[in-house]
């Protein structure tokens, strides 16, 4: 099978990672795979991972350069003659859409986010088959799309079993992170993802401040970058840390490459986002690595999380349920490598993603 996915740019995200992961997969499969987008980081991994990368201004939204980019891209497409063509996102959905009008390849698309309910948002739902990352994002779609039921298959975005695998850590790492930072004999929650608004991190700042009356052993870490725009909100609450006598149970860590062996050191793992997650992919992670997750109850992490068991859905903002959770996590105990693997593997986003191909072929 040649398989063309199409996605705006190759650098950090979701989507940029399941573009990538699928397309090693795929080749690995014996498929022949081509990923166009306007480049990126991760075109050279494409490329080492035995894909074919084609640059494509697939992401700038001037419309006076559309028609020719039509033009340009159905050229393209008549060339490369693929069994598939796989969009992953509005504009190259657009453009591969209408440049498809006349060639007629069978068309998937993935709906990754909950985006603005609008004609230009629509497009997401006009392939053969629609792909949707979580049952969140299905009802979002069928809400507002009208689009029938037996065109929408739910895959969730899958983890890497060997990378998020207990067994598989860098031993080494964790004892050098717990020396630097103070870990040793500590209860350690930690929060990770880019620092911005939307991650609520002042809730969880608060929580801590509740839990250490409790767990006067209690280290927290926040785990992630800061884009230029973000620095204010940074020092914000860096700010709050320092009003609420937080310095030494709170550290900022900044980037971190092995995420793995962070939510292996970890005892819970918080997401406290207001906004939902499409599916939440860092969830099933740290659930993979055996360590409980508490997260805001909306959005993709619904279907990962079974409350209670490996985990806690809280309401958002709430800082006096996210502390208590926080304290009753210390008790809950599963095999939660199991339970990923099996359900949200990347074996199974391979595989489900393979068949929905082979129907909208076959017709």
């Amino acid at each position: 099978m040649k398989i063309v996915q199409l996605l705006p740019e190759l650098n950090e995200g979701g989507v940029e990672r399941g573009t990538v992961e699928l397309n090693r997969e795929f080749v690995k499969l014996g498929h022949e795979s081509i990923v166009i987008s306007n480049g990126g980081k991760q075109t050279k991994q494409i490329e080492a991972d035995g894909g074919k990368h084609i640059k494509f201004d697939v992401a700038g939204k001037n419309p006076l350069s559309v028609p020719w980019r039509i033009y340009k891209l159905r050229a393209l497409l008549k060339e490369l003659n693929p069994d598939i063509i796989h969009a992953r996102s509005r504009v190259p959905a657009w453009l591969s859409f209408l440049a498809n009008k006349t060639l007629h390849i069978p068309f998937v698309t993935t709906v990754h986010g909950f985006n603005s309910v609008s004609f230009y948002s629509k497009i997401m739902t006009k392939g053969d088959a629609v792909i949707c990352v979580s049952n969140s994002i299905k009802e979002h779609i069928k809400r507002y799309y009208k689009i029938p039921e037996e065109k929408i298959t739910v895959i969730p975005r899958g983890v890497d079993p060997e990378k998020f695998n207990p067994n598989n850590i860098n031993k080494q790492f964790i004892a050098d992170f717990k020396k630097q930072y103070d870990l040793e004999n500590k209860f350690i929650v930690s929060t990770i993802g880019r620092i911005t608004q939307l991650k609520d991190l002042e809730t969880f700042i608060h929580s801590v401040d509740i839990v250490k009356k409790t767990i006067p052993q209690l280290k927290a870490l926040i785990v992630g970058g800061v884009h230029k725009d973000k620095e204010d909100y940074f020092e914000s609450l860096k700010k709050l840390v320092k009003e609420l006598g937080l310095e030494n149970e709170i550290i900022f860590t900044g980037s971190q490459s092995n995420i793995a062996e962070i939510y292996t050191l970890s005892d819970v793992v918080v997401s406290a986002s207001k906004k939902p997650e499409s599916f939440g992919r860092s969830v099933a992670e740290a659930i993979a690595m055996n360590t409980p997750v508490i997260a805001t109850n909306h959005g993709g992490v619904k279907d990962i999380i079974i409350d209670g068991k490996n985990g806690f859905l809280v309401d958002v903002g709430n800082t006096d349920e996210l502390a208590l959770k926080i304290i009753e996590s210390k008790d809950l105990k599963f095999d939660g490598y199991t339970y990923i693997t099996k359900n949200f593997s990347l074996e199974q986003m391979v595989q489900k993603t393979l068949e929905i191909y082979k129907e909208v072929i076959n017709g």
